[in-house]
This record gives structure tokens, C-alpha cells and sequence, in this order.
């Protein structure tokens, strides 16, 4: 926060008084709605479990401070909506921390795919499995890996930032069908591997992949479309570029075997973008100057709902049409909370340093 140009951190609250020994020199507060009335902040960043995510939004929204929200800004959809309700003032700034916005690597594939120069997306895939977590981590907290405590595993705490990310290139799709595994690697109630197939409205199909119980774990986006394919892996973005539209030589060509001429390019991108820093950064600049936020929180909407409906497929071993029943998912939701039964020993851990936490 001290790299932040005109902002000053004047207040942290916790529930645990403990953990705000660390900030001697800060005002400190042991509940949300007395920090957010205090007349000390004029905006907050709200880094909870999930479920407060919306309660707390909510509350300093209402007495008119500025939010910046973690992700995911709801467990749920229908959270979401009451949380986005809440931002009725337009002179009230709210965001989102989905700092994987400000990679330039994702910026330049969502550049590509909007200029026109794939063409038609026509197949999207990703796999995202370097988010491998431990049974020390899921015993650090807990709320951690629970239904009551943060709605869900992998899907609700590590891939926020790969679905917001997935439909901020690609767009939403309109069916969902997903095949999530509770449980299967870790000693947890939630998902911890997830398959899911899309579609999207022109046709196009997708798949998602992801879990925390892989090593050493794969980051790859590819995307296809009617002018060739791009591929993003181990930092490095590859465009083969066709001469021609793929479904005209489909449709004309008088080859049964056709090959296709194309050019092969490496787009060259440098650095990984400011993160959480510029996020923070543009949050701030949004308050002062009026500058557009990166991430408005009103679209982290989205990828909860993606979360959501492929936790809400498996449920219901069904596929889901998008957008999703937001009340039929709180139902099943607090039907699983209900359900639950589940006991958590929590392990007290040192300090992390939560720079390895995403790659």
C-alpha cells in the first residue's frame, strides 16, 4: 500500500485481534461496520472469506465508501446481485481485485480476439492446473474448503481469475457441462478437479480444465478460430495465422486433403503487469480522476456464475442453460450447507508470503 500515489492506509480490521499486532501504527478495529462508520476510511478492500465479501460490500456501499472487493465479489449469483444492487450511487467507485487483467500476455489475447484477427472463435481450451494446494493449506482455516465457509474449492477460491479471464477474451457461453470431483485428492467436502464442457452462442464449443492436486501442473489457453489458432503457454504467445478462412476452403476447396498456408509469429509481450499493485493503483486513480477501472466488480458477476453452474451441473448431473437459475443454485446451495457435516481441525501457520500463491 505504500506504493500507492494518493492513497494512505490508515485503518486494518480483523476478527482476530492477534493478527493486528502487526500494525502498530494503524488505527485497528475488531468489526467491519465500526471501521466502515468510524469516519476514519473513505474506502475499503475487502479481503474475507467469500460469504462477507457481499455483506460487507453491501454495508460500506450503504454508508458511502468506496469498495474494492476480492474475488470472488460473491459466493453466488444471487449474492452477486444483491451486492451489485447495493452500488446505487454512481459517485461511489467499486471494483474488483481481479489483478490477472493487468498481464499484459491476457491483455494482448483479448486485443486479438477483438480485433478480428482470429475470425470467428470457433474452439476455446483451457487447462489450469498449477494451483496445486496441500492439506496444510486447507487446514489453515476454517472456512477453508467448506460449503458453509467459502461455497465451494478450487473453482470458488483459485479459478475466479482464469473464468473472469476466460470470458473477458471469449465471452460467456450458454450451456455448461461440468464433472467436479469433492474430495478426490484432499481431505475436503468441496471440488478440488473439475472438467467442464461450453458452448457458446455462434457454436463454438470450450473446455475447462483445472484442480489443486497436479504437478508440476499445466497453464494453457488455446484458442481456435476461422483464421487460424493462438496458443499462450510457459508465458509465450504463438499465432498461426491462416492465408485463408478456414470454412472457405471447407466450403470451396476441391482438395480432400487440403493443407492449410499459414504464418507462424510469436506476439511479443514483456513483464506480467502491475497485479494487485495496479489494481489497487487504478482503484484509487478511478476515485480522484474518474479514470475507468480495469475490473468493475459489477462484472465478477460472470465468473461466478460460470462457478456456479459447473458445481450446479454436477448436482444435477444435467446441463446447465446459461444464465443460470441463480435461486434454484442458492437452494442447493444451503441444502449442501445443511448437509454438511463436516469437522475441521485448523493448524495455526507462520506468516505466508502469498507471492508463489499464483503463478
Amino acid at each position: 500500500m505504500h506504493r500507492i500515489r494518493d492513497c494512505e492506509l490508515s485503518a486494518v480490521c480483523d476478527i482476530v485481534p492477534s493478527k493486528l499486532d502487526r500494525y502498530p501504527d494503524l488505527q485497528k478495529f475488531e468489526d467491519s461496520a465500526e471501521m466502515i462508520r468510524s469516519g476514519v476510511v473513505d474506502a475499503v478492500l475487502i479481503a474475507t472469506p467469500h460469504y462477507d465479501h457481499t455483506t460487507i460490500g453491501i454495508d460500506a456501499m450503504q454508508n458511502g465508501l468506496h469498495v474494492l472487493v476480492e474475488k470472488p465479489i460473491s459466493v453466488h449469483k444471487a449474492d452477486c446481485r444483491r451486492l451489485i444492487a447495493a452500488h446505487s450511487d454512481p459517485k461511489i467507485v467499486f471494483a474488483a481485485m481481479f489483478n490477472q487483467r493487468t498481464d499484459p500476455h491476457y491483455k494482448r489475447l483479448r486485443k486479438l480476439v477483438q480485433s478480428g484477427e482470429l475470425g470467428e472463435i470457433r474452439r476455446t481450451n483451457w487447462i489450469a492446473t498449477q494451483w496445486l494446494r496441500t492439506e496444510a493449506y486447507y487446514a489453515s482455516g476454517g472456512w477453508r474448503a467448506t460449503w458453509r465457509g467459502e461455497g465451494g474449492g478450487v473453482l470458488m477460491n483459485q479459478c475466479p481469475h482464469n473464468l473472469d479471464l476466460f470470458q473477458w477474451i471469449c465471452g460467456m457461453p450458454i450451456s455448461v457441462r461440468a464433472f467436479c470431483s469433492f474430495g478426490k485428492y484432499h481431505s475436503i467436502e468441496v471440488e478440488d478437479e473439475v472438467t467442464a464442457y461450453l458452448e457458446y452462442p455462434n457454436g463454438a464449443t470450450g473446455v475447462f480444465v483445472t484442480t489443486t492436486a497436479e504437478g508440476p501442473g499445466t497453464n494453457r489457453l488455446e484458442i481456435a478460430g476461422d483464421r487460424g489458432k493462438v496458443v499462450y503457454e510457459d508465458g509465450k504467445i504463438r499465432f498461426t495465422r491462416t492465408e485463408r478462412s478456414v470454412k472457405d476452403v471447407v466450403d470451396s476447396s476441391p482438395d480432400s486433403f487440403p493443407s492449410l498456408e499459414v504464418w507462424d509469429c510469436e506476439l511479443p509481450v514483456q513483464g506480467w503487469g502491475g497485479q494487485h499493485q495496479e489494481i489497487v493503483q487504478n482503484f484509487v486513480d478511478a476515485i480522484e480522476r474518474g479514470e475507468p477501472l480495469v475490473a468493475p466488480a459489477e462484472e465478477g458477476i460472470r465468473s461466478v456464475e460460470l462457478a456456479n453452474s459447473m458445481l450446479y451441473s454436477t448436482f444435477t448431473n444435467s446441463t446447465v442453460n446459461l444464465p443460470l437459475d441463480e435461486n434454484a443454485y442458492e437452494a442447493v446451495l444451503k441444502q449442501k450447507i445443511a448437509e454438511s457435516n463436516v469437522q475441521k481441525t485448523v493448524r495455526e501457520q507462520a506468516p505466508v508470503d502469498l507471492a508463489n500463491s499464483f503463478k
